[in-house]
């Protein structure tokens, strides 16, 4: 057997990384994330050169070719603006019908779905939970855990991002800490 391009990506599930050969990494600092959090008094207090999330990926095909599959880990880490939870940026796809899967790699979070008519719905996240999300529905998760929160994804590589749309209108529905538990509330 010819083993020369078998590239072995792995999933260290103690760390939830994503590793390998051609894996891409990102971060979200908190000033790229500004618009997301609600209570700009605190946020503008806090360190804005702190990571919030990361984001490890794996693109075995170019870019809007239709019929391939990309592969991502995230990673979110735990804490808060205000009342609200470190989350990530949220986003519809550009291609607005694909859908994507997401599952639970560790810790605890909130999956927060938000369809074009702006109805809001959310799934505990877990690790081990696997999790659907339709087309033309946009999508943020939500650490509400005291560690580290990792999950992994899988989306068609025609898919695209429309981050625009949910930092120009938000979501509107927000997870905030209410009496130490995790509520959702109009956004």
């Amino acid at each position: 057997m010819n083993t020369s391009k078998i590239l072995n990506q792995r999933i260290l599930l103690e760390s939830g990384h994503l590793n390998g050969k051609k894996i891409q990494h990102s971060c979200r600092k908190l000033k790229e994330l500004k618009t997301i959090f609600q209570n700009q008094d605190i946020l503008s207090q806090m360190d804005q050169e702190q990571i919030i999330y990361e984001v490890d990926c794996y693109f075995p095909v170019e870019e809007n070719k239709s019929g391939g599959l990309f592969f991502g880990v995230t990673r979110i880490l735990a804490g808060m603006v205000g009342d609200e939870y470190y989350m990530t940026k949220g986003h519809f796809h550009a291609s607005s019908d694909t859908g994507e899967f997401y599952w639970g790699i560790k810790g605890k979070g909130i999956l927060l779905f938000m369809d074009k008519s702006q109805k809001v719905w959310a799934e505990e996240m877990t690790k081990g939970s696997v999790h659907y999300i339709p087309g033309n529905v946009a999508h943020r998760v939500i650490n509400i855990g005291s560690g580290l929160l990792s999950f992994g994804a899988c989306w068609p590589s025609d898919a695209g991002h429309d981050y625009d749309s949910i930092e120009k209108n938000g979501f509107t529905a927000r997870i905030i800490q209410k009496d130490g538990q995790p509520i959702i509330v109009k956004g």
